[in-house]
């Protein structure tokens, strides 16, 4: 019986062995420099677009085209006003201004309401 255990054992540790050397290779990952532009401007759209910090408008919630649209009616009306568009599945948000206060998001509700009818106001973190 004892035999058996150490002989089990002695596998075990040789096995064990084996394959924590085998592990040992080193590999190297050659990453196009594409994928890096496009990680990086990734990063920057998604902290540029963020909703966490201010008040935002949203405009519309639909397809691309039609959001594409909206955006391009916004800004052709209101181009003093940062707009952008955000991907949430499955649809498009057309999101207007950067409001530090409820008070200024609102005011510029109402005057945005008056051309854009479904006009929100999206608190930060939302």
């Amino acid at each position: 019986m004892r035999f058996l255990r150490n002989f089990l054992v002695l596998i075990l540790v040789l096995f064990t062995n084996h394959v924590i050397i085998a592990q040992s290779s080193k590999t190297t990952l050659n990453e196009p420099s594409a994928i890096k532009e496009l990680l990086n401007k990734k990063k920057n759209t998604n902290t540029s677009t963020t909703v966490n910090d201010k008040y935002k408008i949203q405009i519309f919630y639909g397809k691309n085209a039609e959001a594409r649209v909206a955006l391009n009616n916004f800004r052709r009306l209101y181009p003093d006003v940062n707009a952008t568009i955000i991907y949430t599945n499955p649809s498009y948000k057309v999101l207007v201004g950067n409001y530090k206060t409820r008070l200024e998001a609102e005011r510029n509700l109402r005057a945005i309401q008056k051309d854009f009818e479904l006009s929100l106001l999206l608190r930060p973190g939302k």
